[in-house]
């Protein structure tokens, strides 16, 4: 039996390497680098199958150059990276993770919201650094409570859901905000519809779980911001470009907002003049919301799953397009 061959653009831990070996000559970028549109276009050019990252740039440009390609498998849940039109034209099959990094990632918006609001991070940097040698004082690091508050969450999916349910463990009013409004889940999560005006003006803590779309491109900007509260924060852990950073450094350097907690960025990894990375009133973390060691195995054999499942003639269980 003839082997599909297949490149790996990021090492993964794969607990299923021995069995897709069966089945696959396998190549794999080592490096931790992250490779530009030139260098896929040339690694990808004789392979049959991929096992791609979400900041993989996987447009026309690179895909036309890949003659034999008959599947990608997206090491992720979301797949804006890749141009599926063309993808579908040709016949290239696309597969994802979905399910798999739900838990985690909310997990990591959480890790956010207690860091941000509670300035977990500049408290930590207080006591290693050797700054804190007047012991307890009632005005030190104040920051403000998150129990009891309102959070507003925009995209009502499964992470979305997620950070709900973890929210009604800190007793905090629930209001959503979705294309498509989810009654059935509104009474079993305690959670409120509202327009996005309304979420952003009311909420204390506005957490973005939604794709990257035409519609969500840019979603908040200066306008949005000048709506919230001044002592509200801003979280997200789903794409970068759903902000409009420019906006958010304007809001917070100028005080429309009290604070953000961010996982993504329009441009990653972050530029070294980016100003985010001098904020105090800011947390940031590089892209790592699934970055556990369960879920990235897991996710390793979901990949993993989708490429035995083509190899043997059957239909990929994650098949997007």
């Amino acid at each position: 039996m003839r082997k599909l061959s297949l490149y790996i653009t990021k090492e993964i831990i794969n607990p299923l390497n021995n069995e897709l070996k069966e089945y696959y000559d396998i190549e794999v970028n080592t490096s931790n680098k992250s490779l530009s549109a030139e260098e896929l276009k040339e690694k990808i050019k004789d392979k049959d199958a991929l096992i791609s990252m979400l900041s993989d740039p996987l447009k026309r440009e690179v895909l036309s150059n890949a003659k034999k390609l008959k599947i990608i498998s997206q090491y992720a849940v979301g797949y804006d990276n890749i141009d599926l039109e063309y993808a579908n034209k040709r016949g290239i099959i696309i597969t994802n993770t979905p399910d798999v990094l739900t838990e985690t990632t909310a997990d990591t918006a959480w890790a956010l919201i207690l860091s941000v609001s509670r300035r977990i991070c500049e408290a930590d940097q207080y006591v290693k650094k050797g700054l804190w040698d007047e012991g307890w004082g009632p005005k030190l690091l104040l920051g403000r409570d998150v129990h009891s508050k309102t959070i507003g969450i925009i995209g009502f999916g499964r992470i979305g859901q997620a950070v709900a349910r973890r929210a009604a463990g800190f007793n905090m009013k629930i209001l959503y905000y979705s294309r498509n409004r989810r009654i059935n889940l509104e009474k079993e999560l305690k959670a409120e519809y509202a327009d996005l005006s309304t979420l952003l003006k009311e909420a204390d803590y506005v957490t973005i779980h939604t794709p990257l779309t035409e519609q969500t491109y840019h979603l908040l900007g200066e306008r949005e911001f000048k709506m919230m509260k001044k002592t509200a924060y801003i979280i997200n852990t789903s794409r970068g470009k759903v902000i409009d950073e420019k906006a958010l450094i304007k809001a917070l350097k100028e005080g429309w907002i009290s604070g953000a907690g961010l996982d993504v960025y329009s441009n990653e990894p972050v530029e070294k003049d980016n100003p985010l990375l001098k904020m105090d009133n800011v947390v940031l973390t590089p892209h790592i919301g699934s970055a556990s060691v369960e879920t990235r195995t897991r996710m390793a054999e979901v990949v993993a799953g989708n490429l035995l499942a083509f190899a043997k003639g059957l239909t990929p269980p994650n098949r997007v397009v």
